[in-house]
């Protein structure tokens, strides 16, 4: 009898261990359950959140910009003295049919003048900033050793008046409102084709906020080794600027185009697509998978020839 009960009590004390490990094993499986589950939710909306951040103004038609291919800064040349963004090389476009690509900043006393660089060593061999100088002065320089000067946006849009689209980039300056104010009195009154893009969100924001019927679109590349810090070269390289911005159009460099950001806005989103810059017959060809404009530079298109 006693033997018997001691095998008894055995066996419970079995049981009950079995069951507590069972009851462990069952917290441990949920607890582990749990923690996937929150984490995927987590994930998910970090995702949500990146994609409302990345996701341009996917509304406006653009198929009026996208019969054409775009001069980079005019169909320029050196070599036939036909230096970028001047009026020869934006005649030479428009004599070729070809739209014209052009960048546009603020002289001293607040012209719009059409100029790539922030300082005139290049263009000119002076080493001083173009924000430096009134127009007076800026127009008596020589560009790359020419008989061709900078001209003001206003002369260009006078020249091309509608005969070919036109990209403009705004380049970014210590007061961005000033430039776009400047601008958008110049477009205001210009009857043609035109779109505006730049790499600083801040002024395509302004045009979203204060001209939205004017196409404008976000430029981009790979910025890490630029010069600006790191946090804006991230955002601007990955996008996530779209969310104050609303692009019409991203703007990408071509030979970044794998960024997953792009291709995002480019595969789910169905964004318009600007490749710059193109600059072979090759090129041209392999951006056709993924833009739908394209800024070329240092040939002529075989469409053309």
């Amino acid at each position: 009898m006693e033997t018997t009960d001691l095998f008894r009590h055995q066996q419970n004390w079995r049981l009950l261990i079995l069951q507590t490990d069972d009851n462990e094993y069952d917290t441990e499986i949920g607890e582990i359950i749990m923690s996937y589950t929150i984490a995927s939710i987590i994930i998910l909306g970090l995702i949500i959140i990146y994609l409302y951040f990345i996701v341009p103004n996917i509304t406006r038609d653009m198929s009026s910009f996208k019969n054409w291919l775009y001069a980079h800064r005019g169909l320029h040349d050196l070599n036939a003295g036909i230096p970028e963004n001047t009026i020869p090389a934006f005649r030479k476009a428009i004599e070729m049919k070809f739209g014209i690509e052009l960048d546009v900043r603020l002289s001293k006393d607040e012209q719009v003048i059409v100029f790539h660089d922030d300082t005139l060593k290049r263009a000119c061999g002076v080493d001083k900033e173009v924000s430096s100088f009134t127009y007076n002065v800026l127009k008596t320089l020589k560009l790359f050793n020419t008989d061709t000067h900078i001209p003001l946006l206003k002369e260009v849009l006078d020249l091309v008046s509608g005969k070919v689209p036109i990209i403009i980039e705004l380049k970014t300056c210590h007061n961005t409102e000033k430039l776009c104010i400047a601008v958008s009195k110049l477009l205001d009154k210009y009857n043609g084709l035109y779109c505006i893009e730049s790499f600083d969100p801040r002024i395509v924001r302004w045009f979203r906020v204060n001209r939205s019927k004017v196409v404008r679109g976000q430029l981009s590349a790979s910025l890490y080794k630029s010069n600006i810090s790191f946090p804006s070269a991230f955002a601007i390289t990955n996008l996530l600027t779209n969310v104050i911005a609303r692009p019409h159009f991203i703007a990408y460099d071509f030979h970044s185009r794998r960024n997953l950001s792009f291709l995002i806005c480019r595969k789910l989103f169905n964004a318009n697509t600007i490749a710059w810059t193109i600059r072979n017959e090759e090129e041209l060809e392999e951006a056709k998978s993924l833009f739908d404009i394209f800024i070329f530079e240092n040939f002529i298109p075989c469409s053309h020839q």
